[in-house]
């Protein structure tokens, strides 16, 4: 295995958490470098960038030797530096990038793509959704960390996962009642406890509107502050609700093996669309309607299954 990892984004949450989770997957402790690229250079195909290093700006990290035996990337503002890297290693550097880069993934030693993305190639993994860093043993220690907080809800305690508006979707006022109507069922009909975290995309307005129609029920919303809670809620939870406009919240709640219940939010995405299809197909979620099922499914192991994929091929250059 690597002695040395290195781990590169641009800094956006959801591509880092899949890093992170896939080199804590390896057993590594990787060293956490963000990068910005300047312009007019972020705007251009990263096969044009022929200096790549020296585009990047002085809010990011630089990059220097000495390099790491493993590279892990992820997001198009990476692909150029990720590649100069494994250049100037000599090859030394063995390259992997999380989602499609846009360019041949020849050019890389593995890519790692989500079935959705349709990325083939022989260089390719695809996994069923985003990887990430829920594990059993992570899940368990935070329920005990959390338990204290979250002891005084009845069961069944049902872990809710709020995103919001992004390029694709949006969470209307009328998706943020309606959701608050079928969670409020949940607890006067199936007797529920609610452990709910909004996110920053959820909005003050939806927000308010969950808090307002859930305001005298057995209900915690996070409030945004102290330790986040993620973890906590989703190793406490016996169900989750998560909305469906993020693929890492409903790909980390299928991996507590848990039942799934997803909201839609107003907007289309084909890839969108291909990964909700084929986690129904596969018995993992169902929609969301204000009632609680229950039903048992092999809980989502990706990230594990592409560190011993990542594994299998290092141990060839050894």
């Amino acid at each position: 295995m690597p002695h040395s990892c290195w781990i590169l984004t641009d800094g956006k949450t959801g591509m880092e958490i899949q890093c992170l989770g896939l080199a804590e997957a390896l057993g590594l402790e990787p060293v956490v470098k963000r990068v910005q690229i300047t312009k007019p250079w972020r705007w251009m195909p990263a096969t044009w960038i022929r200096d790549p290093l020296s585009t990047l700006g002085s809010k990011g990290d630089h990059l220097a030797p000495p390099w790491p035996d493993l590279l892990i990337a992820s997001g198009r503002q990476a692909v150029a530096p990720a590649l100069a890297v494994r250049e100037k290693s000599a090859g030394a550097t063995f390259l992997v990038q999380i989602q499609n880069p846009a360019v041949d993934p020849s050019r890389f030693d593995l890519v790692v793509v989500p079935e959705h993305d349709r990325l083939e190639g022989p260089n390719v993994i695809t996994s069923k959704g985003a990887l990430g860093r829920i594990t059993p043993d992570r899940l368990a220690a935070a329920a005990a960390e959390f338990a204290p907080r979250y002891d005084h809800l009845p069961h069944p305690r049902i872990a809710v996962l709020v995103g919001g508006d992004s390029k694709v979707f949006r969470m209307t006022a009328g998706i943020a009642r309606d959701l608050a109507a079928g969670l409020a069922r949940l607890c006067k009909e199936q007797g529920a406890g609610l452990m709910i975290t909004p996110s920053r995309r959820t909005g003050p307005r939806n927000e308010a509107i969950l808090r307002q129609a859930l305001a005298g029920l057995p209900a915690e919303i996070w409030n945004g502050e102290g330790t986040n809670p993620y973890f906590g809620l989703l190793g406490l939870a016996d169900a989750v609700v998560v909305t469906g406009d993020s693929v890492n919240m409903v790909s980390e709640a299928a991996g507590t093996g848990k039942p799934v219940f997803v909201v839609d939010l107003k907007g289309r995405s084909t890839k969108f669309a291909r990964f909700h299809q084929s986690l129904r197909e596969a018995g993992i979620t169902r929609p969301f309607n204000g009632r609680l099922e229950t039903w048992d499914y092999p809980r989502l192991a990706e990230t594990e299954r592409i560190a011993a994929a990542i594994r299998a091929r290092l141990a060839t250059r050894a």
